[in-house]
């Protein structure tokens, strides 16, 4: 067959493995799989801007499910690469570990660094169109699954012929000389990518806005189908950024760090004699930029990144960064602790961390990342740096010797020393209140309906909503293991509430009371009495209302818990569908209104009769004890929704937004969002 040849397998051989194994390349194959999908593009062109080339960068959401991503920068190169014999587009999204920023000849620093970012992507869509305009002329080519080849007509489904031979980067048109570019636009593989992983404004905007923040000039914007645009572009940098995230008045300004220093690097090159790797000592420039401000609340928010891209879970510059910090104030403590009262007194990292908002940003080329997902950062030299940056800066910040800068220092350090006083002063209350419970027996709420296990692994904790669905949830559970809390209808609101106001709310109470570890700073969670937390709520509007007041709880006073993957959402069934008749009858449970909607149309496609009307369920309650227990808590047979830092963040964003103390904001999302409002979504 012509269609199929060697040249193919060899083209391929990569790309499959990425298809086989997705989860490796982009985390997972759920909309945060097709985001990082979408950023490794971006990231491409953020490159481009930061090496000087190009100053807009517009993102596009077609109606048919496609992504399109255009830069102004010098477009992907198109002449013949000589070791491959193709061109440089196909090299690029078709080749793994290729690309033009593991020398440093092309970018001194860049988000791109592997060289499989577009390749993954191409391997993972259905289709992939490029353009490319340089050198006056306009060039293009198409994939489909990661294949070069023709397709005769729009979209991915179109009749799609691979080049067997040879492969053709069109030439499609002429432009101006000093017009450049890349458009990219790619349609993702509904047989990698789950049904449910689609792309909206929201899904964007924060990280937009970011990248706008840490490239100060460059413009990012992204409009969808139905014409609604969104753009930023800031001149602050890294201090305007950190003055957007704070949340609370200022303690003290922000303050800037920007240096930079020099570290060697042991690295395998190619030899081109050899053809061998051979290990080479190469000499690194790192660039270091912080900006950081304390506010007079107690919430941390230290964001980091490499070369523009955010680390999500730290590396070595956050390390350094903390070990620098944690270091200048215990010497300048130590050196006034008289003054202060502090004698004898031993910070820990969280009493200085404690109402810090801070950005740290280090660039520099080829930097050793722990995964394709460049979540955390390897590069162990990047630690030494960052920690004498900042050590440096604020050894000088709290000494007085920055000009202005006494009065600052003095009301920062007398913040630390409380913090830490007040932290001794809550651990000593804690383990005087653990002899005694040692010795008398704990009361816990008379409304807890606990389990019999023992031992924390394996148990569960149920928060659900109201008596009436408590009495049947008494009766389905397993009571070896599945404890039970009701709380009466919506809980405070702590976004808006003070500490001691959600200490003395009965439902917060009772709910840090039968968890056993405490809130806030003081949360243990080693501490917590049970494995799972399972937040219970009605599938109505006020169950989502009631469940989004219960997780900024835990956002924000015991986040480590969510954090750690132990906080669930139980996903109750929507109606209940009977079909068949006489003993072949058959229950199937729906989740949504669509859902309900498709399986109707397959059952009356099929002539398979059901009973009418349709049970819709308006409550917990009103499932008899079997159905609750098949359907929202039996281990084996229920569907539970992990709860991660994201999802908490984003409550947290929403209710700051809507029951926050800011009214202007909330005015504007009133008024923006009327034209989307649907009245069918509301359950009256």
């Amino acid at each position: 067959m012509e269609s199929y040849s060697a040249r193919h397998l060899s083209v391929l051989e990569g790309l499959e493995a990425v298809r086989k194994r997705p989860g490796m390349y982009i985390g997972s194959t759920d909309t945060r799989g097709l985001m990082h999908c979408v950023w490794e593009i971006i990231d491409n062109a953020v490159d481009e801007a930061l090496a000087g080339h190009g100053d807009q960068i517009d993102v596009e959401l077609h109606t048919d499910g496609s992504v399109e991503i255009i830069d102004f920068g010098r477009g992907v190169p198109v002449d013949i690469e000589p070791k491959t014999g193709l061109t440089g587009v196909e090299v690029v999204f078709t080749k793994l570990h290729a690309g033009g920023k593991f020398g440093g000849g092309s970018y001194g620093s860049s988000g791109g660094l592997h060289g499989v970012g577009a390749s993954v992507v191409n391997a993972l869509s259905a289709r992939l169109d490029v353009e490319v305009d340089r050198g006056g002329k306009t060039y293009a080519m198409s994939f489909k699954k990661g294949e070069p080849g023709i397709f005769d007509g729009p979209g991915p489904d179109a009749k799609f012929k691979p080049f067997v031979k040879k492969s053709e980067l069109k030439l499609v048109g002429k432009t101006a000389k000093k017009v450049t570019g890349t458009r990219v636009r790619f349609w993702p593989d509904r047989q990698i990518f789950d049904s449910s992983a689609k792309l909206s404004l929201p899904d964007l905007e924060a990280r937009l806005r970011q990248t706008a923040f840490l490239v100060p000039g460059l413009t990012l914007s992204a409009k969808d189908g139905k014409g609604k645009k969104i753009e930023f572009s800031f001149e602050g940098g890294l201090a305007e950024f950190v003055n957007f995230i704070a949340k609370d008045a200022e303690l003290i300004p922000v303050k800037r760090i920007s240096t930079s220093d020099v570290f060697t690097e042991t690295v395998p090159v190619l030899d081109p004699k050899t053809g061998s790797m051979e290990p080479r000592e190469v000499e690194r420039t790192c660039k270091v930029e912080v900006a950081m401000r304390w506010g007079v609340g107690y919430e941390t928010d230290i964001r980091s990144f490499v070369n523009i891209i955010s680390t999500s879970k730290g590396g070595s510059h956050l390390a350094g960064f903390e070990q620098g910090i944690l270091k200048s104030f215990r010497s300048a403590i130590e050196a006034n602790a008289r003054r202060l009262k502090a004698t004898g007194l031993k910070l820990d990292k969280d009493d200085i961390l404690t109402g810090l908002t801070a950005a740290i940003s280090v660039s520099f080329p080829e930097p050793q990342f722990e995964g394709q997902t460049k979540e955390t950062l390897g590069t162990p030299a990047i630690k030494g740096i960052v920690t004498n940056a900042v050590t440096k800066y604020l050894d000088q910040l709290l000494s007085g010797k920055i000009r202005g800068t006494k009065a600052e220092a003095e009301k920062l350090l007398e913040r630390v020393v409380s913090e830490a006083k007040a932290r001794i002063s809550a651990r000593d209350v804690k383990d005087t209140q653990r002899r005694k419970n040692a010795l008398e027996s704990s009361t816990l709420p008379a409304k807890l309906v606990d389990c019999r296990a023992s031992g924390t692994e394996g148990s569960e904790l149920f928060i659900v909503e109201g008596d009436s669905a408590l009495g049947t949830a008494k009766l389905a559970r397993d009571s070896a293991f599945q404890a039970l809390l009701p709380i009466r209808g919506k809980i405070l609101n702590v976004q808006k509430a003070s500490i001691s106001d959600m200490l003395s709310n009965a439902e917060c109470a009772s709910i840090i009371q039968v968890l056993g570890a405490g809130s806030g700073r003081t949360f243990e969670l080693e501490a917590a009495r049970y494995e799972k937390i399972i937040l219970m709520s009605d599938a109505d509007v006020d169950g989502a209302h009631i469940r989004t007041l219960l997780l900024t709880l835990f956002f924000r006073y015991m986040r480590p818990l969510v954090e750690a993957g132990r906080v669930f959402a139980a996903v109750p069934p929507l109606h209940r569908v009977i079909t068949g008749t006489g003993k072949n009858k058959e229950t199937i449970y729906t989740y949504s209104q669509q859902e309900l909607t498709e399986l109707l149309k397959k059952l009356d496609k099929s002539n398979k009769p059901y009973e009418q009307p349709i049970q819709r369920y308006k409550g917990l309650g009103e499932m008899d004890a079997d159905q609750l227990a098949e359907t929202t808590m039996h281990p084996e047979k229920r569907m539970l929704r992990r709860i991660n830092v994201k999802d908490a963040e984003a409550a947290d964003q929403v209710f700051e937004l809507l029951m926050g103390n800011e009214v202007a904001p909330r005015r504007d999302f009133i008024v923006d969002s009327a034209e989307e409002f649907d009245r069918e979504r509301i359950d009256a």
